[in-house]
C-alpha cells in the first residue's frame, strides 16, 4: 500500500539527516543575505512592518528597450537550446563592451556566458582549484566567495581591512598573505559590501606585488562597475602584465536591473574559458535564450542610459551617509560605488539594550530586526565581524524611516 510521505522533521532526526546528506552540503553555510531576506519576507507575511535593507537588488525596472528586445526574441522564436558558452552575437557584443568600457582586448573565445555571475564564479573555482589551493580574500568580500572556494576544495585566506583603510587591502598585506600554496586572489570593485572602489594607482601597486608571483591568478568581480560615483573605473586586467592572469567577471543584473534574468559572463584566458565551458556543459548548459538576446541589447547600449539610476543611487548614498553620521557609535566610510553602507558597529558590543545583550554583529543585526523592524545583514557573513551591511536600494522615504527606527532603537 502506498504511504503518505511524512515531513522530514517528523520522520528523521538530525543525526539521520546528516547521514543521508553529503558532507559537502552539511559543511556548506547558508547564504546570510538570502536567509535574512527570507526571514524579512516571512515576518512581513505575518503582518509586521519590516523595512528590508538586506538584499542587493536594484528597485528599478529593467529598461524598456531591453524588454522590447526580449519580446522580439520570443516572436523570433529563440526557444531552442543555446550554445553552452553563449550566443556568438552576445559574445561579440561583450567583447565590444570590454573594449569600450575597460580597454580590454578579449575575443569571443575568451568569453563564457553563464546563468548569473554567481555561476561564472563557481565555474572558475571548479576548474582552477585543487584541494588545498589557497585563495586570498580581502575582507570584507561578497558572501558567496568563501563558500564557493571551500566547496571547490580551496582554502580561503582572509586578509582583514577596516573602515580606517576604506576597506581596501594594501600591497604589504597582499605580499604577507602569499604562500607557496597561493593560487588566486578574488576581489570586487566596486565592493559588495563596502562600496569601496580601487583606483588605478592602487591596482598598480597591487600589480607590482603580483608581478613577483606569476603563477597567481586574479578574479576581478566587476558586477557593480557602472554603479560608481568616483568618476573613474579601472579593471585590474588593464594593468600591464595582468591581462593574461585575470578572470574578469561581470553581468547585467545590477546596472540594468536584470537580477531575475540571470546572465553573467567572464573574460578570461582561452584555456580557462574552455574549461568553464566544459564544466558548464555538464551542469546547466547554455543560459536562457531570451535573456541572452536581451543582454545583447543591454551591453551594446551606451552606459549613459544608466545615468538617471546611478544619480538616484548617489543621492541615496549621500542621504544614508548623513543619517548614519547622526547615530552614535556608527563608524563609516563613504562608499564610492554599489548600493551598500557597511558601518562598523563594534562600539555597541558588550552593551545591553532593552534587556538584550549585544555581543557581536549577529546580535546587533537581530536586535535591529526585532526592535526596529529593520532587516540588515551581519558583517560576519562578509568576513568582517565588526560591521553590518545595509542596502540603500530602496526609496529615500523608506531609508529615512529605517534610519529613524535604528536611531530610536539604539538610543
Amino acid at each position: 500500500m502506498k504511504q503518505t510521505p511524512l515531513s522530514a522533521s517528523l520522520f528523521y532526526n538530525t543525526t539521520t539527516l546528516m547521514t543521508i546528506l553529503s558532507d559537502r552540503i552539511n559543511n556548506l553555510s547558508t547564504s546570510q543575505t538570502l536567509a535574512m531576506a527570507a526571514l524579512a519576507r516571512e515576518l512581513k507575511a505575518q503582518g509586521k512592518d519590516i523595512i528590508s535593507l538586506s538584499l542587493g537588488e536594484p528597485d528599478f525596472n529593467t529598461p524598456d528597450f531591453i524588454k522590447e528586445a526580449a519580446k522580439k526574441a520570443i516572436d523570433d522564436n529563440y526557444s531552442t537550446y543555446t550554445p553552452v558558452d553563449g550566443y556568438v552575437e552576445l559574445k561579440e557584443a561583450i567583447c565590444r563592451k570590454f573594449k569600450r568600457d575597460n580597454n580590454l582586448g578579449y575575443k569571443p573565445a575568451n568569453i563564457v556566458v553563464s546563468t548569473g555571475a554567481k555561476q561564472s564564479l563557481y565555474n572558475v573555482a571548479q576548474v582552477m582549484l585543487n584541494e588545498g589551493d589557497e585563495v586570498i580574500l580581502p575582507a570584507p568580500y561578497w558572501v558567496s566567495y568563501y563558500e564557493i572556494i571551500k566547496l571547490s576544495g580551496g582554502v580561503p585566506i582572509e586578509v582583514p581591512t577596516s573602515v580606517e583603510s576604506d576597506f581596501k587591502i594594501t600591497p604589504e598585506q597582499l605580499e604577507k598573505a602569499i604562500t607557496p600554496k597561493t593560487k588566486m586572489m578574488w576581489f570586487s570593485s566596486p565592493c559588495n559590501p563596502s562600496g569601496s572602489v580601487y583606483n588605478r594607482q592602487e591596482l598598480e601597486a597591487l600589480g607590482k606585488v603580483l608581478a613577483k608571483y606569476p603563477n597567481i591568478y586574479i578574479v576581478s568581480d566587476e558586477i557593480y562597475e557602472h554603479i560608481n560615483f568616483s568618476g573613474t573605473f579601472c579593471s585590474i586586467a588593464s594593468i600591464p602584465g595582468l591581462f593574461d592572469r585575470t578572470i574578469t567577471v561581470n553581468g547585467v543584473a545590477k546596472a540594468f536591473a536584470m537580477t531575475g534574468w540571470r546572465i553573467g559572463y567572464i573574460g578570461a584566458p582561452e584555456i580557462i574559458a574552455k574549461a568553464c565551458t566544459k564544466m558548464q556543459g555538464q551542469v546547466t548548459s547554455g543560459a536562457n535564450s531570451i535573456a541572452q538576446r536581451a543582454t545583447i541589447t543591454a551591453v551594446e547600449a551606451d552606459p549613459s542610459v544608466l545615468n538617471n539610476m546611478v544619480s538616484a543611487f548617489k543621492n541615496r548614498r549621500d542621504l544614508v551617509v548623513a543619517l548614519a553620521k547622526e547615530i552614535p557609535g556608527f563608524k563609516i566610510n563613504v562608499p564610492e560605488g554599489a548600493f551598500y553602507l557597511f558601518p562598523d558597529v563594534s562600539a555597541y558590543f558588550g552593551q545591553t539594550l532593552r534587556g538584550k545583550t549585544i555581543n557581536n554583529a549577529d546580535d546587533f543585526s537581530m536586535y535591529l530586526l526585532s526592535e526596529a523592524n529593520v532587516a540588515t545583514v551581519t558583517g560576519d557573513a562578509f568576513g568582517n565581524p565588526n560591521c553590518i551591511r545595509l542596502s540603500y536600494a530602496t526609496s529615500e522615504a523608506l531609508l529615512t524611516e529605517a534610519f529613524k527606527r535604528i536611531k530610536e532603537a539604539l538610543a
